[in-house]
């Protein structure tokens, strides 16, 4: 019988804790290899947990190699994003490399080819060679510069190398079956010309290799020993054989996974950077984005990312994954670290007419209860406070256990006190509460012997600060815009953005840190904003308390 631990090993696990045992493979090598052409997303969390967390369960390294073979989409600010994002995610890779390292080493796997007889240079436009392909039901044609000589090839090649040639006048293809029921393997492109400038080797190179020709090579010069891949990439998998076999290089072996896509968002990279250039968002780290740094800006912890992540495991199915879930590891990690203070985000005066006019007292308050070193903090209380407007009501209600003429609750960490009136405007709208406390029942020195059912936070007027507040939400209001008919910009949340430009927070939040995320009483979690200033504090809503999303859309 299987061992606890065993049983829950995933397919791939299993794959190398059998490579391992054979001795196949004394430590394994993985990869995680982006290419810098926009930010990460939380799909690409997935496959960092997934090759980073291999290689510290088995014996073994993680390299991070860059995919940079297409200059004219990546740029060196996405490579910075993704470091950035990786090491915040908790994980170091033993190597950075780039594919643009290989270029002269890929180069000369190419003429290798060429030399065997199983490359040619192809001046078919890219409509003819689409045509030369066939159908997956018929096969294909053979392109009239197949034939060419080895010589002539090599000729051709080194010019395009050279820049004699114009952007897609001629591309460099494998010669393999254009009759092989896999389309893939129809003489695919190995290199195309392209004179791009690059963010890495300049101007050095105007041909470059497609992905699937560097990819494996790539894998190769690193002995990557399992390459891991998702799903869309198991029919690439025969090219990827194919050419390291020809090559005779060391022989990498990719494994495919099923994405876990996550519900109300999209992974496009370039549906991301439309709702980045067209301002549907502020940035790639909007706090509505699925990137990693969006994330990171609206006060998810890492290990909130990487529990998820553990938690919907992999598979060779793919499914659609509750962002509720996400947002469930979000709170539990929150309960336990972030200290709970009190912010009023709908304020409304409460006066409290037999506490002295001008004193103030600090009352100690616990930060956090689920946390023994959590401490406490000092908060100031006067007898002018703001309170939430829906914590009053000027009639008393059955089972309501706030505010009311007549009613008592509890001030958070404070006083009990009772309200005995109200007061409105010229416009008839409710501008002032008025009540009294109780001295004999200060909260941790309570002797008064009265019990109320309800208590509210509150801040001290003459205390607080000011604070823009951020209320973010779920981008798209359906659960796969990607799948919707029509653009999927029709399915933007209105909604997923609600500012509050005058909040007042207590007095402990006005030296906050960048990145430091809180509890707001009552309110939800919410983290500093990178936009803050001194002159102008800004919080993010983080996750409400309680799953509100089903509730909102009515189920």
């Amino acid at each position: 019988m299987m061992d606890s631990a065993a049983e829950s090993l995933n397919f791939i696990e299993e794959i190398i804790e059998n490579d391992l045992k054979t001795g196949k493979y004394k430590q394994i090598v993985t990869r995680f290899p982006p290419e810098p052409n926009g930010y990460l997303h939380i799909g690409h969390a997935s496959s960092i947990c997934l090759n980073f967390g291999l290689t510290k369960k088995f014996p073994g390294y993680t390299n991070l190699r860059f995919d940079d073979t297409n200059p004219s989409t990546e740029e060196t600010e996405y490579v910075d994003s993704i470091k950035e994002d990786i090491q915040w995610l908790g994980f170091e890779w033993k190597n950075e490399l780039y594919a643009s390292d290989y270029f002269s080493q890929l180069y000369d796997f190419a003429v290798s080819l060429i030399k065997k007889g199983l490359a040619y240079v192809d001046d078919s436009t890219s409509e003819e060679i689409a045509k030369q392909k066939g159908t997956p039901t018929s096969t294909g044609t053979n392109s009239i510069y197949r034939d060419r000589t080895i010589e002539k090839n090599l000729d051709l090649f080194s010019r395009m190398k050279n820049g004699e040639f114009p952007d897609g006048s001629k591309t460099l293809r494998a010669k393999i079956d254009m009759a092989h029921t896999n389309m893939l393997m129809r003489d695919p492109i190995l290199y195309r010309i392209k004179k791009a400038h690059h963010h890495r080797t300049s101007d050095t190179w105007c041909i470059y290799p497609m992905y699937d020709f560097a990819h494996g090579q790539s894998d190769s010069i690193e002995h990557i020993t399992h390459s891991i891949c998702t799903m869309e990439f198991i029919p690439h998998r025969e090219f990827y054989d194919w050419a390291i076999e020809k090559l005779e290089i060391y022989p990498s072996q990719q494994y495919e996974f099923a994405r876990r896509n996550v519900n109300y968002t999209i992974t496009s990279k370039r549906k991301l950077l439309q709702l980045v250039q067209e301002k549907h968002v502020e940035s790639w780290d909007d706090p509505r984005m699925p990137t990693i740094s969006g994330m990171r800006r609206r006060g998810y912890p890492p290990a909130a990312i990487r529990n998820f992540c553990d938690r919907i495991g992999i598979g060779k199915r793919e499914n659609i994954v509750d962002i509720g879930l996400l947002e469930f590891f979000v709170r539990e990690e929150l309960n336990k670290s972030a200290a709970r203070v009190m912010a009023v985000l709908d304020p409304i005066q409460l006066t409290i007419t037999n506490y002295p006019d001008g004193s103030s007292e600090n009352l100690s308050i616990e930060n956090n209860p689920e946390d023994e070193a959590g401490g406490h903090r000092e908060v100031p209380f006067s007898n002018k406070l703001w309170i939430e407007r829906e914590d009053f009501k000027e009639e008393m209600e059955k089972k309501w256990f706030r505010l009311a003429p007549g009613a008592m609750v509890r001030l958070k960490g404070a006083y009990i006190i009772k309200c005995t009136d109200f007061k409105k405007n010229d416009q008839g709208e409710l501008s002032e509460i008025i009540c009294e406390y109780i001295p004999e029942s200060k909260s941790g020195s309570d002797v008064s012997g009265i019990h109320v059912k309800g208590t509210i936070h509150w801040v001290s007027q003459i205390h607080a600060a000011s604070a823009e507040i951020r209320l973010y939400d779920r981008l798209f209001k359906v659960e796969n815009p990607a799948a919707e008919e029509g653009d999927f910009l029709e399915y933007i949340n209105s909604h997923s953005l609600q500012i509050i430009s005058k909040a007042y927070i207590e007095p402990s939040l006005s030296i906050a840190q960048l990145g430091q995320t809180f509890q707001f009483i009552r309110k939800g979690y919410f983290v500093l904003d990178r936009n803050s200033c001194s002159d102008k504090l800004i919080f993010n809503r983080t996750v409400t308390l309680k799953d509100n999303w089903a509730k909102v859309q009515g189920k």
